[in-house]
């Protein structure tokens, strides 16, 4: 597969045939040569679960520290006094049944979904056109709720929800490139803290088969699954992934 030139100077500084501390792939992707604009810096993660039992879904929310440096759009279903608290709060599409219409024939202008509980049943009627795009309000992951100044400016403040895909993988952005070395470790390990947390009781064997970082046009830097949480690069944390 032929690559752009930029790619290939930035996979000359990653050795495929090793792992790197954490600290030294962010290192890496700070190093590499700039896009024509601010990339983000994605982890995977290949888990060792078997998502078909749901005994083992992983799933949930993670507040990046630092933010994601991008500016999401909410969309919030509701009515009333919290229509109002969730326009103060920031919310950019904000209706009731008017709302849920629109998204039925396919025009989503969100990119992150808040909802009352009163308004769910409303919801349900889209969920065919939410659901595959990851947009349904889910109580677990805190969008559906009646404190939704606080949910709007926990997703505008860098809340990301996760879940497990079909083969295993969670996949997350923990930044922008132009992001400082220290607030990307940061954003970094919030995520994994949160992953091993994670971690179902009835999981077997290794957790974190494979963790990667890259940017959106960059090569995957392999990390040390045996050092996932050590961002200071000393070695400390050799049990963290097991």
């Amino acid at each position: 597969m032929k690559r752009g030139k930029r790619y290939e100077q930035s996979a000359k500084l990653v050795d495929e045939d090793r792992t790197y501390m954490p600290a030294e792939a962010i290192k890496i992707i700070k190093e590499q040569p700039a896009a024509k604009f601010d990339e983000s810096v994605e982890i995977a993660f290949r888990l060792g679960i078997d998502p078909r039992k749901a005994d083992q879904m992983v799933r949930g929310t993670v507040s990046l520290p630092h933010g994601t440096g991008k500016s999401v759009r909410v969309g919030v279903f509701a009515t009333g006094e919290k229509a109002r608290e969730a326009r103060e709060a920031g919310a950019d599409v904000v209706g009731g049944e008017e709302l849920v219409e629109e998204i039925t024939k396919g025009n989503i202008d969100f990119e992150a979904a808040v909802a009352t509980p009163d308004m769910m049943p409303a919801v349900g009627k889209a969920g065919r056109v939410l659901g595959p795009r990851g947009l349904m309000p889910n109580p677990k992951a805190g969008t559906v709720t009646n404190d939704i100044s606080k949910a709007v400016a926990d997703i505008k403040g860098g809340k990301l929800e996760y879940r497990v895909d079909r083969q295993g993988n969670v996949h997350l952005i923990i930044g922008k490139r132009s992001f400082d070395e220290q607030a990307l470790l940061g954003n970094y390990l919030a995520v994994v803290d949160e992953l091993l947390r994670a971690k179902p009781a009835s999981a077997k064997g290794k957790y974190i088969k494979t963790l990667a970082l890259s940017t959106t046009m960059g090569p995957g830097i392999h990390i040390d699954t045996s050092h996932a949480r050590d961002v200071e690069g000393q070695g400390t944390a050799a049990a963290a992934a097991s």
